[in-house]
């Protein structure tokens, strides 16, 4: 009996999920289990699967979402900040590069068409891995860092004529010619900048509608239509689906919505992007790439070296030195998921022979598995290269030894570093006294690093990083996770190792209360007996109730280990307590590029523009400024930490940027 699409689709499902949760545990990126799955169960392995239409169907969403994701990720406001490195470094390495990688498709009688938009895919990078490697690095506000950010934004503005150029080739059936490839490429001009006006002047005023009237699904549903719609219509003029999808992201990345819309399509987006990448490892040859590994490892040193030395050459100039100027090669060297966008949509429409696309998509892949490696010891290559000597300490090893310098004085260790964890930290760093936070949350860490507070990524409960975070010396330990069962087992771990430090334990309720004590906390802090508490506090003393009567009756509450507060009724299936959206503020920091709006203004008139954020810090030369005056003058280079709602964080930081 024939098989159906359900049955192909369920296929896939299953063996992606298997897959992806092994690499996830050799913590690999995600798309190497997608395209490892494509490959194995594909026509050229077991042969599961067939390239059908359903499946070509689900790889075109998949590339629809994918280009609107990446435009999600747009900013226009540190493109115009970073305005001469995004232009003129940028337009220095996507043009050499295609041109380059062009000239050499060429000699394999690729059309010439056909060959630029392949050397655009080879000429495009990661962002997603470029950013998060740098931040992690603390290497995102060196020089090669905001070279390399620049040339990344040229980039997503560079994808839009590559792919007006393959819409109008693949839609030629009897050929092209240089007048349609110009209008081509004009319309994706002019459909650029009606998008990046739409997303001012008509998106904003209709999701402002939409999230006013509190539907979540009427606001998903709008964001499908115009991440649909943009597609169909660029479709409609002769361009591609994926440069609609592109622009649309663009546009919603112009309102200050970019965060829900973010929340609102991932579930559309995370299932579709993993089809299409394991659609593209379904049309891999697999046993032809073994035969090809030769060749294949010769392209892809080829396309590192060739990336390496363009990005460099291009960056002299900005860098001031070749050390400088060969880090932002090294950091700009793997290829990228803009890439397997173009070369996807060559190889759909029959416009390239698997022949040569396959040894590239995997030149490509296998680049983006090596670029963790070469971005993170990007300095030491490059002296090498250079034969240079000197300290090879980076930013984020002098962090290290700062905080084992830390660990071994006498400190506060914090298990949790999210809102109550850091007004935790604030306060004990107006006593005067140091800590050393831990947590599981890779953003926050990095956030509280760029701010310069002594943060540490980790699992608490091992009792090996607590050893590292210098337990022995702690004078206490402060758990700041709502999570009891996560709470119990850094108990666990720290009276095991120091029986005798006091160990203070943040709980949402009472309901794990005796279960914490048990474990040997010595005090246990439940928020909602603590708010009643307060309440209590407050009554009494509008009561006029005496103060010290208030604090004795407190007190006893307190030692009576909240006895009173908890003979109450419960109700099951209660709601959650806040609803309204007020803990969704966080910390944000922004780096000041040169050109930036803001450079030379004091914080005062960055609020007259309507930033309605806190400046809780700046971060200048290393040294960090705590709550900041209102006219203090910032700098280039300044770190300027915000805390604020996403949205309000957004604003203020194309506020600073851009003015």
């Amino acid at each position: 009996m024939e098989k159906s699409v359900l049955e192909d689709v369920l296929l896939l499902l299953v063996a992606t999920l298997v897959v992806v949760v092994g690499v996830r545990r050799l913590r690999l990126p995600p798309i190497i289990g997608f395209l490892a799955v494509g490959m194995a169960v594909g026509p050229f392995a077991l042969g599961w699967v067939e390239n059908t239409r359903t499946t070509s169907t689900l790889a075109e969403f998949g590339i629809v979402f994918l280009l609107f994701t990446l435009g999600l990720e747009f900013s226009l406001p540190r493109l115009i900040a970073m305005r001469s490195e995004v232009f003129l470094l940028g337009s220095l390495q996507v043009g050499a590069t295609a041109a380059v990688a062009a000239a050499i498709a060429s000699v394999f009688a690729v059309p010439v068409a056909v060959a630029v938009v392949a050397g655009g895919a080879v000429a495009m990078s990661s962002t997603a891995i470029v950013l998060q490697q740098l931040t992690e690095q603390g290497e995102l506000n060196r020089t090669h860092g905001r070279l390399a950010i620049g040339t990344l934004l040229f980039q997503d503005l560079a994808v839009v004529p590559f792919l007006a150029l393959a819409g109008v080739i693949a839609s030629a059936e009897g050929g092209y010619s240089t007048p349609e490839i110009g209008l081509a490429i004009g319309k994706a001009a002019v459909a650029l900048l009606i998008v990046l006006a739409a997303g001012r002047w008509l998106l904003r005023p209709l999701f402002h509608e939409i999230a006013a009237s509190g539907a979540s699904e009427l606001f998903t549903f709008a964001v499908l239509f115009v991440a649909m719609g943009a597609a169909w219509a660029t479709n409609r003029v002769g361009l591609s689906f994926a440069l609609g999808a592109f622009l649309a992201g663009m546009m919603l990345a112009e309102t200050e919505y970019r965060y829900q819309v973010e929340a609102g399509i991932r579930p559309f987006r995370d299932t579709l992007l993993g089809l299409f990448f394991v659609t593209v490892g379904m049309q891999l040859d697999v046993p032809a790439l073994f035969r090809q590994l030769p060749a294949v490892t010769l392209l892809l040193a080829g396309m590192l070296l060739l990336k390496v030395a363009i990005a460099t050459l291009a960056a002299r100039g900005f860098a001031g030195q070749w050390f400088k100027a060969l880090r932002t090669g090294i950091v700009l060297s793997e290829g990228g998921e803009f890439g397997f966008a173009l070369l996807t949509l060559l190889l759909q429409n029959r416009l390239i022979g698997a022949d040569v696309t396959q040894p590239l998509l995997a030149a490509i892949t296998l680049s983006m598995v090596l670029s963790p490696l070469l971005i993170r010891h990007n300095k030491r290559i490059a002296r090498f290269v250079l034969r240079e000597s000197g300290p090879a300490q980076s930013e984020l090893a002098r962090i290290d030894a700062a905080n084992r310098a830390l660990a071994a004085r006498d400190h506060v260790i914090l298990c949790g570093y999210g809102r109550v964890g850091q007004n935790v930290a604030r306060v004990l760093e107006s006593q005067g006294f140091e800590y050393l936070a831990v947590d599981l949350d890779p953003y926050r860490v990095r956030t509280a690093r760029e701010a310069g507070d002594p943060a540490v990524y980790g699992d608490a409960a091992d009792e090996t990083l607590l050893q590292s975070l210098g337990l022995p010396h702690a004078s206490a330990v402060v758990v700041t996770f709502s999570d009891p069962d996560r709470a119990l087992r850094i108990v666990a771990a720290v009276r095991r190792a120091r029986p005798e430090v006091p160990l203070l334990v943040r709980t949402a309720d009472d309901t794990r209360l005796e279960e914490l004590y048990a474990a040997r906390a010595t005090e246990v802090v439940p928020e909602t007996l603590e708010a009643a508490l307060t309440l209590v506090s407050h009554a009494l003393l509008a009561l006029d109730v005496p103060l010290s009567r208030v604090i004795r009756a407190i007190g006893d509450i307190r030692r009576q280990r909240y006895r009173m507060l908890r003979t109450v009724f419960r109700r099951e299936g209660g709601d959650l307590i806040d609803d309204s959206h007020t803990l969704r503020e966080e910390l944000h920091t922004v780096v000041l590029p040169p050109g930036a709006w803001s450079v030379g203004r004091a914080i005062s008139e960055i609020r007259e523009r309507g930033a309605e954020v806190s400046f809780t810090a700046v971060r200048r030369d290393g040294i960090v400024g705590r709550d900041p005056e209102q006219g203090m003058t910032l700098r280039e280079g300044d770190v300027v930490i915000l805390f604020g709602t996403p949205e309000a964080n957004e604003h203020a930081e194309a506020v600073l940027l851009t003015g």
